[in-house]
């Protein structure tokens, strides 16, 4: 087996940016990190010959729910307004504007969107993280890109 260091470096960027597009800017790295903890412990287990990235957004999704659930859990009125998100971009990419795109997507588009189209997973991979059939996932991760184009020209991209 690889390094777990070496599964990092190859997969960690892919991790982050579907870990963003489904929990968005601020918990993405929360995420991020427990997905790589959680992957630590178990990649002695893994089968040898197994889909290293696959897996690691399987792992990736199952954080995301937690912080979603997390984040419903705690939703606390305040009397300030909260500080506006910072207008940076997400590291390397220059496309902070797509970003807030996706993640203005329903959330089953978004996700399909993001396993897909950011992850790279096979629409049966991606029915079994969100539900459903293949289809479903792919009429999902269409709409997604349809709103997305609708939303940006080709030149802006």
């Amino acid at each position: 087996m690889e390094p777990f260091e070496r599964v990092v470096e190859q997969h960690g960027a892919t991790v982050l940016r579907v870990c963003r597009a489904v929990v968005g800017e601020h918990a993405a790295e929360d995420a991020w990190s427990e997905t790589f903890l959680a992957a630590l412990t178990a990649y002695p287990r893994l089968r040898p010959g197994s889909d290293v990235r696959a897996w690691l957004v399987t792992i990736a999704h199952r954080k995301a729910v937690d912080v979603l659930r997390a984040r419903a859990r705690a939703g606390v009125p305040v009397a300030d307004p909260p500080e506006p998100p910072p207008t940076g971009e997400h590291p390397g990419d220059g496309r902070s504007e797509v970003w807030r795109a996706v993640a203005a997507l329903p959330p089953k588009q978004r996700r399909c969107v993001a396993y897909h189209h950011v992850g790279g997973l096979p629409y049966d991979e991606v029915a079994a993280l969100v539900g459903g059939t293949p289809a479903a996932a792919r009429r999902a991760a269409a709409d997604g890109i349809a709103a997305l184009r609708r939303t940006w020209t080709s030149e802006e991209f």
